[in-house]
């Protein structure tokens, strides 16, 4: 039997994790690669969603975040600052290489905000699905039953 691996589309999707994980439960797989930065989604309540990214070294005036349709992309570039640098660098662990990371999102799944801390760079989503997409119950209507009168054989 053949299989798929879907953690490429499940590691950069957000809202569509019940069918990743059906997918997943279906295929036996569960396999995860690391590229950089390095990130997580979490859900945080049944409709709201966190992806949190490691940007170390990165201050907000060198990331940015665009939303444009369904797609979350987001970019980081360090800009040189000479002011910035003291001395001599011996060793460089803290990759501060310009990156692009994006993230399909699902229908009706909208940013409602993003925070950086600590190194770590947070943006919230939260999935509003309007009325109209919402299931509704249907009320039936009964009517009264009819009473149906003998009349007496004469």
């Amino acid at each position: 039997m053949r299989q798929f691996d879907f953690s490429p589309l499940y590691r950069s999707t957000v809202g569509f994790d019940r069918l990743f994980s059906a997918l997943d439960q279906v295929s036996g797989f569960d396999g995860s690669a690391q590229t950089y930065p390095p990130y997580n989604i979490e859900r945080t309540s049944e409709n709201a969603y966190r992806v949190s990214v490691a940007v170390a070294g990165f201050s907000d005036r060198d990331i940015a975040i665009e939303v444009k349709e369904n797609t979350l992309t987001i970019r980081g570039e360090k800009a040189e600052d000479k002011a910035e640098k003291k001395g001599e660098v011996l060793h460089q662990g803290i990759a501060a290489r310009a990156f692009e990371r994006r993230f399909q999102l699902a229908d009706h799944v909208q940013v409602t905000g993003a925070s950086l801390e600590n190194g770590l760079l947070h943006v919230d989503l939260v999935r509003e699905i309007p009325e109209a997409k919402k299931p509704r119950l249907i009320p039936i209507n009964a009517s009264a039953p009819k009473q149906v009168e003998a009349k007496a054989a004469a």
